[in-house]
């Protein structure tokens, strides 16, 4: 009789990701990483090869962000992870659950500097404040504890980055035991006199106000049941957009930004701010005004005493806070001028677009009018998305994706390509600024291999146009913002994507309907200044 050989740890690793529901890694092998591979080679996981550690990072949030799923970035110790640090970054700023897996150098040269292979000293002192956990594994015993810390805050607190590293030794390690994947915990449930109060708080509000943030968006239900009960308006931050219909009546969509709905806030006398951290990404002012009372429901306990200080705190799960103080409400009689007001307030803002905000609204308004409802946009750091946060217009959460956060360029296409394989039957669109694609343009060959129908809108002014308007703003002559471009649709072509430029709305919307039919991406260049997009 033939006796089987355990498993090593880099093999067993894989196939307890398996148990924990993980169907796609993102990373590019590494000398280091050998062990995981031949783990993948046993398994039913899709390892995609990046070509960069940082898109394979922002794949792995893409797949996240779009599907609430954990993504998983697999890289070598030092470069690997230090590539990959930015997109943890933007994972951690927006609460995105992402798993870094790397290697690292061999368990007993650890800190002592020798120079070894890919080191970095102390290499989750690194990664640290940019997770809820940067741990490493220095025995095969620590592995599957690390691994059910990781899924259980996943599941069960604001879930943050986490980042496990293993030692070469270790990984190569057997592993004479069965790992199994752990029952994880449930999300905190807030009181039933927290909610009692938060409900007679809110039924004798006189001009009550709603926010909502992206840890909302499993309770958009109940939250636009609350807001027709109290006739109460509805803002969102960037990643709440969508947890409450942009069309309806009392939405103000990711209106934060906006002056106009800034001012409105003021007037609230009691603000149910759920799942969202006021902060200053969504705004862009150091803290909004507040006068009212301010009712926080959050999965984070730190965020009731920050800037923003809870008249009232729910420490609890968004759904499960919402859903019973929808209950909680009743014979209340909505305050019927709010959806006046709030058409109003949108009136106000489509009349005080500036010149460059307009022409993006008439981009804006063909992809609105061709893409179907629940196709999901993956946005760049870049103008086209500040304007479409707010005159954009999508119907559910998850649906419109513009890491505000950490507002780090060149997201937008590694995060369309992860948003695409974590759900492959829904339309994914990338919006991206020309400063910001050239970060990650590589990932086009990624996207391209993977035979991905991601169309690309690239909306090129030939500039770092924010940063120019800045400066011209503060009276600064422009300096390190104007550069020479590549020819974008040479460029795409060669990374074997179709391209193209446009130059009407008809030619925008056919180039998008024909992008979404082919076996592999599709660029779709628009010049800001072209004659078409005047007003």
């Amino acid at each position: 009789m033939s006796i089987k050989s355990p498993l090593t740890v880099g093999q067993a690793v894989i196939k307890l990701l398996e148990q924990y529901g993980v169907d796609t890694v993102f990373g590019i092998p590494g000398v280091h990483t050998l062990d995981f591979c031949r783990g993948l080679n046993i398994s039913h996981i899709q390892h995609v090869q990046a070509r960069n550690e940082q898109g394979a990072g922002f794949m792995a949030d893409g797949y996240a962000r779009a599907s609430g799923r954990p993504g998983v970035a697999l890289v070598i110790s030092g470069p690997g992870v230090t590539n990959a640090l930015t997109a943890i970054g933007q994972a951690y700023a927006d609460s995105i659950p992402v798993l870094m897996l790397s290697a690292d150098a061999a368990s007993h040269t650890l800190g002592k500097g020798w120079g070894c292979l890919h080191e970095v000293p102390r290499l989750t002192d690194t990664t640290e404040p940019l997770t809820a956990l940067a741990a490493t594994a220095m025995s095969p015993d620590d592995v599957p504890e690390l691994l059910a810390k990781a899924f259980s805050i996943f599941a069960s607190e604001r879930p943050r980055p986490v980042h496990i590293a293993i030692p070469i030794d270790i990984l190569k390690m057997p592993v004479e035991t069965e790992w199994w994947a752990v029952n994880l915990p449930e999300r905190p449930t807030a009181s039933a006199q927290n909610i009692k109060t938060a409900c007679e708080i809110l039924s004798q509000a006189k001009q009550p106000m709603i926010c909502v943030g992206g840890g909302a968006w499993r309770a958009g239900d109940h939250i636009t049941q609350i807001a027709e009960k109290l006739g109460a308006p509805v803002i969102a931050s960037t990643a709440g957009k969508g947890i409450i219909d942009d069309n309806h009546a009392l939405s103000l969509s990711a209106g934060t930004v906006r002056g106009e709905v800034q001012v409105y806030l003021k007037q609230a006398d009691v603000v149910l701010a759920i799942g969202t951290e006021l902060s200053e990404v969504d705004s862009f002012v150091e803290t909004l005004e507040i006068n009212g009372k301010l009712i926080r429901v959050d999965i984070d306990p730190r965020k009731m005493t920050d800037l923003y200080p809870a008249d009232l705190a729910l420490i609890a799960d968004a759904s499960q806070a919402a859903e019973a103080i929808n209950n909680g409400l009743s014979n209340i009689t909505a305050r019927v001028e709010s959806q006046d007001e709030v058409a109003e307030i949108r009136k106000a803002i489509d009349n005080n677009l500036s010149n460059r905000e307009s022409r993006h609204r008439i981009a804006l308004d063909v992809l609105r009018e061709t893409l179907d409802e629940n196709t999901i946009v993956m946005t760049d750091i870049c103008q086209l998305a500040y304007t479409g946060a707010f005159a954009f217009n999508v119907s559910a959460p998850r649906l419109w994706n513009y890491p505000a956060g950490y507002c780090t360029l060149g997201c937008g296409l590694p995060d369309a390509i992860g948003a695409k394989l974590a759900l492959p039957d829904v339309p994914v669109i990338c919006f991206a600024g020309d400063g910001g694609f050239m970060f990650t343009v590589q990932e086009l060959v990624t996207a391209a291999e993977l035979k991905l129908p991601i169309p690309i809108i690239l909306w090129n002014n030939s500039a770092l146009q924010q940063i120019k308007d800045d400066m011209i703003a503060r009276e600064i002559e422009p300096v390190g913002v104007l550069g020479i471009n590549p020819d974008f649709i040479a460029l795409a072509q060669s990374c074997h994507c179709a391209a193209l430029a446009i130059d009407s709305a008809e030619g925008l919307s056919e180039a998008v309907k024909n992008a979404f039919k082919h076996d592999r991406p599709t660029l779709i260049e628009i010049i800001e200044t072209d004659s078409w997009l005047d007003s």
